[in-house]
């Protein structure tokens, strides 16, 4: 784990608070979508688009396939109460389904918890930022 905090670390030196939380929360959100593979190229997307460091987008994604796998049940039976109104399966359970109420699920739930996500992080990275240039000004 600390090889994997180094790498990251070395993959965000010099950059602003605001891109890193970026980075943090895109690759946190899509690495949680609740399509195995697609996370992969979804954080390639994103960090290309949006001109992020790609390793450092890679990273997250990778440390959250765990946390991918346990939210697909419970995101799909979100998204299944949004589309169905309940949380029983229906009589013919499917996988396109399944997958299709999952997304439904990351989209309702998880697109929402990482911009809040982002703007926590802008703000606490900006703070420790201060923080510590201020106290290397004092000293």
């Amino acid at each position: 784990m600390k090889a994997v905090r180094n790498r990251f670390s070395a993959s965000v030196a010099g950059l602003s608070p605001a891109t890193i939380a970026l980075i943090l929360a895109i690759g946190l959100v899509l690495g949680v979508f609740p399509v195995y593979g697609c996370p992969t190229v979804l954080c390639m997307g994103a960090a290309l688009v949006l001109r992020l460091n790609l390793p450092a987008v890679q990273i997250i994604n990778q440390l959250v396939f765990p946390l991918q796998l346990a939210l697909l049940v419970p995101l799909s039976r979100l998204g299944a109460r949004i589309l169905h109104g309940c949380l029983w399966l229906p009589a013919r359970w499917s996988i396109a389904a399944t997958v299709r109420d999952a997304v439904v699920g990351w989209l309702c739930l998880c697109v929402p918890l990482g911009i809040v996500l982002y703007f926590i992080l802008a703000f606490a990275l900006r703070r420790s930022a201060n923080l510590g240039s201020g106290a290397s000004a004092h000293s």
